[in-house]
């Protein structure tokens, strides 16, 4: 254990709801249901536990209009501050806006409607949608669906947007499953734009405890450089242990102010294994279970530089198990197995571990020639 100064942030402060983020203000926690947004009892209920554990922010999955109908129920509920994640439906905006008091888009997924629309037309759509129903903003990276020595760039260009139509109540996230990465990536966007809130985490983190070991790596790193005004803990976890991601979040913070540091192996060589967190995008439940399953079966390759990626449902999955040596992304009923970009099959959910077992043991022969 060691300790670092500890830099005062000086971002500009926006307002989310009940709370502002930036400046010399707490730093916001958020967490995510779990839930199929569709479930009104299941999510509000949901939202509400993570708000009474203490996030600051809620944040939930909309990707159709079925999504859309719920929310005002949701939100007449619970008192939790609650973010959309929009993802490829940027249209929806509009008809989020009057129940949530945040939302956030991916700039990598704004060319799936009205392609040839420029991208910089429907940012300033979206800061006007922003404005008229008095919400925030997230400009949302992450490395499955923009290349991660891209982000910053990306980042940098969709502040320009908003910053041109005079909006600025927004910030950034820049995400990737690295830390390594996400240390980078901020550190080179807070070092152009000191005045933008960040918004941390790892993206697909995994299981508790290693997700958290590589959360802390990114964090430890960033916050006492001033640079992190929210943070996520983003753990693979089944709905009723959510939670967890408030708690763990809470400890790094509370090791962080007070100087205490734990050393860690980041970027170390071996097996790599990252998940996704489990959110309402999740078609099928077992997609938690074969993720404690994969770690379980695959310890015995803890010395092989892996990177094995199980994803929970097809908006980061393709992307992400592109990036990785092994990848599954679970769909309803099938998942599918890929050995980098290329897809080895596609398997019912209790026949794809004992495949993804031969591709390892084949990738371990490889690499001992």
């Amino acid at each position: 254990i060691h300790t670092k100064p500890e830099t005062k942030r000086s971002t500009r402060t926006s307002r989310i709801g009940s709370i502002r983020i930036g400046g010399e203000g707490p730093i916001a926690i958020q967490s995510m249901v779990a839930t199929p947004t569709r479930d009104v009892a299941a999510t509000a209920r949901a939202a509400q536990t993570l708000a009474d554990a203490g996030a600051d922010v809620v944040r939930l999955a909309v990707d159709s209009e079925t999504d859309v109908a719920p929310l005002a129920e949701i939100r007449r509920r619970t008192t939790a501050n609650l973010v959309v994640d929009l993802q490829e439906n940027w249209r929806l905006a509009v008809h989020v806006a009057p129940h949530v008091d945040k939302i956030r888009y991916n700039p990598g997924h704004l060319h799936h409607h009205e392609r040839s629309r420029p991208a910089e037309e429907k940012v300033a759509w979206l800061a006007s949608v922003a404005a008229d129903h008095d919400l925030a903003l997230r400009i949302g990276l992450n490395g499955g669906s923009s290349p991660t020595d891209l982000m910053v760039d990306e980042a940098l260009r969709h502040a320009e947007w908003l910053d041109r139509r005079g909006f600025e109540r927004y910030c950034v996230s820049l995400k990737d499953s690295s830390p390594r990465r996400v240390i980078e990536a901020n550190r080179r966007f807070a070092g152009r734009r000191p005045d933008v809130p960040l918004h941390l985490g790892v993206t697909e983190a995994g299981l508790p405890p290693g997700g958290i070991a590589k959360t802390r790596v990114a964090f430890e790193a960033l916050l006492p450089e001033g640079i992190g005004d929210t943070v996520r803990v983003s753990l693979t976890l089944p709905s009723d242990r959510k939670a967890e991601e408030v708690a763990a979040a809470r400890d790094i913070l509370a090791a962080v102010r007070s100087g205490r540091f734990l050393s860690t192996a980041a970027g170390r060589p071996g097996l790599d294994i990252v998940s996704c967190p489990s959110c309402g995008r999740v078609e099928n439940a077992r997609f938690v279970e074969l993720a404690e399953e994969v770690a379980r079966r695959t310890a015995h390759a803890a010395d092989l530089d892996v990177k094995i990626a199980v994803m929970g449902c097809r908006v980061n999955g393709p992307g992400e198990t592109d990036e990785a040596d092994l990848g599954l992304w679970c769909g309803p009923a099938k998942v599918h197995l890929k050995r980098g970009t290329r897809l080895v099959g596609v398997y019912p959910y209790e026949e794809v571990l004992p495949r993804l077992l031969d591709e390892l043991e084949d990738l371990r022969r490889e690499r001992r020639g």
